[in-house]
C-alpha cells in the first residue's frame, strides 16, 4: 500500500514538473510581450521573469504607432500578416480535411485507390525545398505567387496526406454494420455518408482538423517562399521584427507570438468536448 501511495505521488510530481517545463517558454513570452524596450533590452542582473512597468506598447507598436524613440516605425502593421494566416490556415485545412476524408472513406469503404495511400505520403517524403521550388515555377506561372488563395491550396496539398491517413484510421475503426442497415433500408450511399458517417465521425474530424490547423498556422518555410510582402503570415512577418539600432525586437516579437497563439487554442476549447473522444477513437475496439 506504501509503495503504490509513493508511486502515485511520484508520477504526480513528474506531471508537475513536465508541466512546469513546458510552461516556461509560454510564462517568458507572456512576461515580455507586457515589458518595456528598456526591460526586454536588459541583461544578466537587470533581466527579469516579470515586467516591472507592465505596458501595452508591445501590442501597440506591431499594429503601426510608435511608442518609444528607440524602435522606428514600422512598414507595415501586424493586421494584415494576421488577416493572411487565418485565411490561408483556414482554408487550407478545409481543403485538406474535405479531400482527405472523402479519399479516406471512399478508401476504407471500398477498398479501391490502387497505389493511392503511397502516392499520398510520398507528398511528405521529398525535402521541402525539392518540392516548393518547382512549386514556385508553377504559381508564377499562374499568378498566385503572393496571395493567401495560393498559399491556401498548397497548404491544403501539402497536409492532405495527414487529413488522410488520420481519417482513414478512424473510418477503419468505426463499425460498418450501422451503415450496412441504413443501405438495407433504402439509404442510398451518398446519403449514408452525410447524414449518418460524418455525423457519428464529429469528434474524428474535429481532432484531425485542429492537428492540420496547427501544421499550416505555424508554417513557415512555404509562405517565405510563395509570399513577398503583401500576404506574408504571421511566421515570416515576426521574423522580420528587427531595427538596426536595437537589433531582434524581442517585446514586439512576444506580443505577436501571443497573439498566434491564440486562434489554435481558441479552437482547441471550441471542439474540446470531442477533442478526447477523437484522439482515442477506436483505442478500445477488441
Amino acid at each position: 500500500m506504501r509503495r503504490s501511495t509513493a508511486y502515485e505521488a511520484f508520477r504526480y510530481v513528474a506531471i508537475l514538473a513536465a508541466t512546469a517545463i513546458t510552461l516556461v517558454p509560454i510564462l517568458w513570452m507572456a512576461s515580455m510581450a507586457f515589458k518595456p524596450v528598456a526591460e526586454w533590452q536588459a541583461a544578466g542582473a537587470d533581466l527579469t521573469w516579470f515586467p516591472k512597468a507592465p505596458t501595452l506598447d508591445n501590442f501597440r507598436f506591431i499594429f503601426g504607432e510608435s511608442t518609444s524613440n528607440l524602435i522606428v516605425a514600422l512598414d507595415r502593421t501586424a493586421a494584415k500578416p494576421i488577416l493572411s494566416s487565418l485565411l490561408s490556415a483556414g482554408f487550407g485545412t478545409l481543403i485538406a480535411m474535405g479531400a482527405g476524408t472523402a479519399a479516406a472513406y471512399g478508401l476504407s469503404r471500398f477498398g479501391s485507390g490502387g497505389n493511392l495511400p503511397l502516392a499520398l505520403i510520398q507528398l511528405r517524403l521529398f525535402p521541402p525545398m525539392a518540392v516548393m521550388i518547382p512549386v514556385m515555377i508553377m504559381w508564377s506561372f499562374l499568378n498566385m505567387m503572393d496571395t493567401w488563395w495560393g498559399l491556401a491550396l498548397i497548404y491544403g496539398i501539402v497536409t492532405l496526406p495527414f487529413a488522410f491517413w488520420l481519417m482513414k484510421t478512424f473510418f477503419d475503426d468505426m463499425p460498418r454494420e450501422i451503415e450496412e442497415a441504413a443501405l438495407v433500408e433504402g439509404c442510398s450511399r451518398a446519403r449514408v455518408f452525410w447524414r449518418i458517417t460524418l455525423p457519428m465521425m464529429r469528434a474524428p474530424l474535429a481532432s484531425a482538423a485542429l492537428f492540420v490547423f496547427i501544421l499550416n498556422w505555424s508554417d513557415y518555410l512555404i509562405a517565405l517562399l510563395l509570399t513577398t510582402r503583401e500576404w506574408v503570415t504571421i511566421p515570416v512577418y515576426m521574423a522580420s521584427l528587427s531595427s538596426s539600432m536595437t537589433g531582434q525586437l524581442y517585446g514586439a516579437k512576444a506580443a505577436l507570438g501571443l497573439i498566434a497563439a491564440v486562434p489554435p487554442v481558441v479552437l482547441g476549447i471550441v471542439i474540446q468536448k470531442h477533442l478526447v473522444r477523437g484522439l482515442t477513437f477506436g483505442a478500445l475496439k477488441q
